[in-house]
């Protein structure tokens, strides 16, 4: 501030306040963004405000509300409830199967050898997998809860699995897999004052997990006959004190920032759209509904009908006496004095159709899955429906190596490491060496195919790219088993 303003200052606070500000505006006009997307002056920008917070600020403090939109929209909207089971059923399918790996170069074992060793090891792992005593609820095999995983997660944000120790009768392993909804990870009511928590999650000093804080059941549970109601927490540590062994895997559906403790569900930059479309198309079809009734009002001066009693809305049980209802074919008497004016609500809207699939294309964009597959219509060219196809098998693909990266491949880990140590699987040097393991451990995942729309141009195309020395039949062979290789 020059002297000149100094001295206005003092004989008038509120001009030199607007001189300082005027100044401040004219620096911030002249400088790059701010002429354009950072600008206050711009009156299509001037009532936009918006503020910079970390990511628990604008995601943990939010959750809830996400969290319990999110499923409110998977249980009554139509296009919800479609992207999710289509992005489930195009990741998952009937399931993602073991193909182990293993790094036979590096363990000094022949081909035959290796060989031998992955079928052995895929035959124990269907004898685990493919019953439901690896759930630690015994309903569902692995294959189912990789289902459940991946649902969970996109509709909630992200969900917890623990990997309990349970021996049961007849069953020759005692790992289980348990899920924990993410509700029931939350802040304790009196959490330790020491420690940094938020949204259930315990951090140390470089960000990362230390513990989770896990309800005995769900907040929101309603109360049964004979179960104690009370909620307690207990604090479990992200990994084993002694051994590093990881006790809880947090899946959760997208990361979005740094120092991130909670997961945002799929559906929540929809939401709005999503829930005024469901509106939308509710009001529509009740007025069709309405506009397709048939319906006779008859007035008349003599008390009764010449068509039979006068229809009495006050017989009607549970109903307003005052009301009278529309009907296919109803016929309705009117009082002396009463007449009827009818409004044509001219349904079914043309204008619906060409409103609706805008919303959708945007919504489809939103959660990267095209138009056509979105809404199961496929009636353009061959050329645009294969292009969609490829694009969403993009976003399969991604979605199908993270559920294998955060899910299957550490439960399998995990199930290797009690197989060598019970002696059912045989690995010299699994636990002297972590690159030896990890050698022991390899293995891809594959699941269903994605699917042709001309199967005759897909095999001639993979003829060609083979007798060109493009490709191999063995590569073609595993990409028509898994589009992920």
């Amino acid at each position: 501030m020059n002297l000149l303003d100094k001295a206005i200052g003092v004989i008038s606070p509120g001009a030199a306040l607007k001189r300082e500000e005027a100044r401040r505006k004219l620096k911030i006009l002249n400088t790059g963004y701010s002429r354009h997307g950072g600008s206050y002056a711009k009156k299509s920008l001037l009532a936009w405000i918006s503020s910079g917070n970390d990511a628990d600020a604008d995601i943990v403090a939010n959750i809830e509300t996400l969290r319990n939109r999110s499923r409110d929209l998977y249980m009554g909207a139509p296009l919800a409830t479609g992207a999710l089971k289509t992005l489930r059923t195009n990741v998952v399918g009937s399931g993602l199967a073991l193909n182990a790996q293993i790094d036979a170069k590096f363990l000094g074992m022949t081909d035959e050898k290796a060989k031998e060793w992955e079928e052995k090891t895929e035959r124990e792992w269907r004898l685990w997998s493919e019953n439901v005593n690896c759930d630690a609820e015994r309903r569902q095999t692995f294959f189912q809860l990789q289902s459940l995983v991946l649902l969970s997660a996109l509709m909630s944000g992200d969900v917890f699995v623990t990997m309990p120790v349970i021996p049961r009768k007849g069953c020759p392993y005692d790992l289980r897999i348990g899920l924990i909804e993410a509700d029931r990870v939350c802040n304790p009511l009196n959490p330790v004052t020491t420690a940094n928590v938020l949204g259930g999650i315990e951090v140390g000093q470089y960000g990362e997990t230390v513990a989770y804080w896990v309800a005995n059941r769900h907040p929101g549970a309603i109360p049964r006959t004979g179960q104690d109601m009370r909620i307690e927490w207990k604090r479990v540590l992200a990994f084993g004190t002694t051994t590093g062994r990881r006790n809880v895997l947090h899946i959760m559906a997208d990361v979005e920032r740094p120092a991130q403790r909670r997961g945002v569900p799929m559906l929540a930059p929809v939401i709005e759209s999503l829930k005024q479309l469901s509106r939308y198309s509710e009001a529509e079809l009740m007025a069709a509904v309405v506009s397709g009734m048939f319906t006779v009002f008859i007035k008349s001066n003599t008390p009764g009908s010449p068509l039979g009693s006068p229809f009495d809305p006050s017989a009607q049980v549970d109903r307003d006496p005052n009301a009278y209802e529309l009907g296919n074919g109803a016929i309705v008497s009117l009082e002396d004095g009463e007449e009827i004016q009818t409004a044509d609500p001219n349904r079914p809207n043309p204008n619906f159709d060409g409103f609706a699939t805008a919303i959708c294309r945007q919504i489809g964009a939103a959660l990267e899955i095209p138009y056509e597959l979105l809404v199961k219509n496929f009636t353009a060219s061959y050329s645009a429906s294969r292009a969609s196809l490829l694009e969403a098998w993009k976003m399969f693909r991604m979605r199908r190596e993270w559920l294998v990266g955060n899910f299957c491949q550490p439960v399998y880990e995990e199930w290797l490491t009690e197989a060598v140590l019970k002696g059912r699987i045989e690995a010299p040097g699994f636990f002297d060496d972590p690159a030896i393991r990890a050698a022991w451990c390899g293995a891809d995942w594959y699941g269903d195919a994605q699917g042709q729309l001309d199967p005759l141009k897909e095999a001639n195309a993979a003829k060609v790219r083979v007798d060109e020395g493009f490709s191999t039949r063995e590569w073609r062979l595993l990409a028509a088993t898994d589009t992920q290789q």
